[in-house]
């Protein structure tokens, strides 16, 4: 297992749709491991596959010990929000990819979503709260779109240039 680099915001492989993964079993496992050791390092509690440069299907999760319950650690190749509540709830949500940025973001306060697992078992998860929200937030990486773009436009523009000062000032 090693730790990989997650990409910033501003590297294209965050905006570009990931590809469908074909191909299971020890290599997909090895990397939902990598995946995984990266996230921890990192103190997050989600990661996908673009997040480390890797445009394949695939996403990783830990809840484990959350306010929600215990989900984890879970690793979802191919996921796919199949159903989505009409309610919704709005929280903050930060990202890996966007570091020191949180934001509230709108999202389906419950959703089934159908994937399989690194060796091909396919699975059905159906989440609510906190587990919910981050199987949305990840599924949204592989197909390129990023939490800021949740937001409306003057609230993203706010934030943006808020984060792009904050990165400034660490470089500098």
């Amino acid at each position: 297992m090693s730790v990989r680099e997650i990409r910033i915001l501003g590297d294209p492989v965050l905006r570009v749709p990931a590809e469908e993964v074909s191909d299971f079993g020890e290599e997909m496992a090895a990397l939902a491991k990598d995946m995984l050791e990266t996230m921890y390092k990192a103190s997050g509690i989600g990661l996908a596959g673009p997040q480390i440069g890797v445009s394949e299907r695939i996403i990783v999760l830990d809840l484990t010990g959350g306010d929600d319950g215990d989900y984890g650690p879970v690793a979802l190749v191919n996921p796919k929000v199949v159903e989505a509540t009409r309610k919704t709830d709005r929280a903050p949500e930060g990202c890996l990819s966007i570091p020191g940025m949180e934001e509230v973001v709108e999202r389906p306060s419950a959703v089934t979503v159908e994937a399989k697992t690194p060796q091909g078992e396919s699975v059905t998860i159906e989440a609510t709260g906190l587990f919910s929200r981050a199987l949305q937030h990840e599924i949204d990486h592989l197909d390129g779109v990023l939490f800021i773009d949740r937001l409306s436009p003057f609230t993203r523009r706010l934030a943006l240039r808020k984060w792009h000062k904050a990165q400034e000032e660490m470089a500098s």
